[in-house]
């Protein structure tokens, strides 16, 4: 992979992280620069360390913002999405009794992993506690996708290369599975929020959490890991 190709992903990943909705999701990316990088160029664990930083500095960019003058207008646009203040306050109670740790698990969790920037500002985390949160958890995230793409992403290549239309079909048809599987999943855990007569995530948080499902690693994350919920993430 080549230095100024690592340069522009870091800046677009830094101002995702940041906050700017760009319709990429950044999972994807990362598995690509690792199938880039099994390809030769730059060395992998730099490669990896560039992309952890650009996360962070642009998570501590939202972060600051979120916690300043941007406070106001975010908890009056999940208002508007229908997160009830009660369910936004039990959410920051989790980040600030949770500290580094919850944002760390929060930041593996996809899905969940979209909010907790916006939570630990909420919760008014301290600024050391959610830089380590953040590293960590990005760290670990980021990581697992580049040895995906690292490992899969060159065979996966030549595969659809010799395998042309027939393996492109395919593809669309199992997204349109993981498609129905998260759509039963985020089903489920309405019921369950329906069996406890709490809230449940509101329609654009299902929207989010589906950026969050398009590789098979987090989609298993999704159904296997511990679960935090997004209502509960603030």
């Amino acid at each position: 992979m080549e230095l100024t190709a690592l340069g522009f992903l870091a800046v677009v990943l830094t101002v995702k992280e940041a906050g700017l909705p760009i319709p990429v999701p950044g999972d994807l990316l990362v598995i690509g620069v690792g199938a880039a990088a099994a390809r030769g160029g730059l060395p992998a664990p730099a490669i990896v360390v560039v992309l952890v930083a650009a996360t962070v500095i642009g998570g501590a960019i939202q972060f600051a913002l979120i916690r300043g003058r941007a406070r106001t207008a975010v908890l009056h646009l999940l208002g508007r999405v229908g997160l009830p203040a009660s369910t936004i306050e039990r959410g920051a109670g989790r980040f600030r009794s949770g500290g580094a740790t919850t944002v760390a698990v929060a930041r593996m969790t996809p899905g969940v992993r979209i909010v907790a920037i916006a939570s630990s500002a909420i919760a008014e985390v301290s600024l050391r506690s959610f830089l380590i949160g953040l590293l960590i958890g990005n760290g670990v995230f980021l990581t697992g996708h580049f040895v995906l793409g690292l490992f899969l992403g060159e065979p996966a290549v030549r595969l659809v290369a010799s395998a042309g239309t027939g393996l492109i079909v395919a593809g669309v048809a199992l997204a349109a599975i993981g498609a129905a599987g998260w759509l039963l999943i985020c089903r489920r855990r309405s019921r369950a929020s329906a069996a406890r007569a709490e809230p449940s995530p509101a329609s654009s948080e299902t929207a989010l959490d589906w950026t969050d499902a398009c590789c098979p690693a987090c989609l298993a994350l999704a159904v296997l890991a511990p679960r935090v919920r997004t209502g509960d993430a603030g």
